[in-house]
């Protein structure tokens, strides 16, 4: 049977309503609430319908595949996330799970058991819920131990141990479970390009080549809280004006670095001013910042700059600076193979010449990458709208990715 657009489509909706918000604020998931768990448990009743076993590893991970494919057999591995961010939209992440899972049923129905291919459903990998991104994927690859899953907490005080007990995640089991070389094919994942370049380019799809590498910090700008009607501009040691300078600083230092390496961003996302109120000058500021780029020597350039700024201006205002790296993760080139498969998959089907791209966000393929064959399939994202309500991609695009992965998977 072929491809069918219409049943990824209800897969898609099917997983929108699970949700903790209403459509017009947003789509919401947070990896291991009620929600989570039921569109999870969606896509493991559609699998089993489709023919496959599931397993759920010691990560929370949910894993797919035929049940006529031994658990040790080397296949093909696709998948991506189904939580997200508090207003997120339908398409990210879900639609790197609804296309395996379409291929999987299309084989199915034509009575190839033995199809290749195992579904997989990362968990947590947003980074919202424990404020810490791909946690299904870095547990399962081994690069974030178990020392550090326990200091990750979500809204209501617990670890990622903890909030995952009831949906596999075990301690004991992870070390034995843990991902290893050589033991998948390749992975494939097919994800929203979340970019404006390939729907401004009447691009539909692309292969990515690599992905940028992302650096992460957390710190705290102290000064004096003071009376906002008595204390003179001379006097005030403001801690949010020292960072809304900053702001502007790091805003310039993007721009030029961006001139040698045009995907560099930096990002202060959120900012608690104390102690926040209309009266009183603000005292104490604390902030995250996010820096990607797509060279790891840009990424260290970047870094020894960004904190070169941060210590000139707190000290030109005799404020107080604290500032950690909460993550660092390398720019990574994915798999030439994989890639190239992608390529003669999509030209057995009529599609010629795909670009090739850079991914901007990261992915659960970024932590993947080091251990196994990997690379993405990009799908054009509607005026590159993500992590919103109004996220879009074609369905017609999605049916086409799916088509490429289940050419892929038929000719290895």
């Amino acid at each position: 049977m072929p491809i069918r657009p219409d049943r990824i489509l209800a897969d898609i909706e099917a997983i929108a309503g699970f949700s903790e918000n209403p459509p017009t604020i947003g789509y919401s998931r947070p990896t291991f609430t009620p929600q989570w768990v039921a569109a999870r448990d969606y896509v493991i009743e559609q699998a089993k319908a489709a023919g496959c076993k599931v397993r759920i590893d010691a990560a929370g991970n949910v894993h797919a595949r035929p049940t006529t494919v031994d658990w040790d057999a080397k296949i093909w591995l696709s998948g991506s996330h189904i939580d997200s961010v508090p207003t997120g939209g339908k398409y990210d992440g879900v639609m790197g799970i609804v296309v395996p899972l379409e291929v999987l049923r299309a084989a199915n129905e034509d009575g190839r058991q033995q199809l290749p291919l195992e579904l997989v459903i990362f968990a947590e990998e947003e980074g919202t819920t424990f404020n810490l991104g791909m946690l299904g994927s870095h547990a399962w690859a081994g690069s974030l131990l178990l020392d550090r899953l326990v200091t990750v907490k979500n809204r209501d005080g617990q670890n990622y141990l903890e909030a995952g007990a009831s949906c596999g995640v075990s301690a004991e089991r992870m070390a034995d479970e843990r991902l290893k070389p050589g033991q998948y094919r390749g992975l494939i994942e097919v994800h929203a390009e979340q970019g404006v370049s390939m729907w401004n380019n009447d691009v539909p799809l692309a292969i990515v080549t690599a992905i940028n590498g992302r650096r992460q910090y957390a710190g705290t700008i102290v000064g004096q809280a003071n009376h906002a009607g008595s204390t003179s501009m001379h006097d005030r040691r403001d801690a949010l004006v020292a960072l809304a300078e900053i702001m502007v600083a790091l805003e310039a230092l993007a721009n030029e670095l961006s001139e040698r390496s045009p995907q560099t961003v930096i990002t202060i996302g959120q900012v608690w001013p104390k102690p926040n109120a209309i009266n009183v000058i603000p005292g104490e500021v604390t902030f995250t910042l996010d820096f990607r780029g797509a060279s790891n020597a840009i990424l260290g350039e970047g870094d020894e700059r960004l904190r070169q700024v941060f210590t000139s201006v707190t000290s030109r205002r005799s404020l107080d600076l604290t500032m950690i790296e909460t993550e660092f993760l390398c720019a990574v080139p994915l798999d030439a193979a994989v890639c190239g498969a992608i390529e003669t998959a999509a030209k057995s089907i009529g599609l010629v010449n795909l670009p090739a791209v850079a991914s901007g966000a990261l992915h659960d393929a970024a932590i993947l990458a080091p251990i196994i064959p990997t690379a993405m399939l990009f799908v054009a994202s509607e005026g590159g709208i993500s992590h919103n309500p109004k996220e879009f991609s074609r369905l017609e695009d999605i049916g086409t990715a799916a088509r490429i992965l289940d050419a892929l998977v038929r000719q290895s």
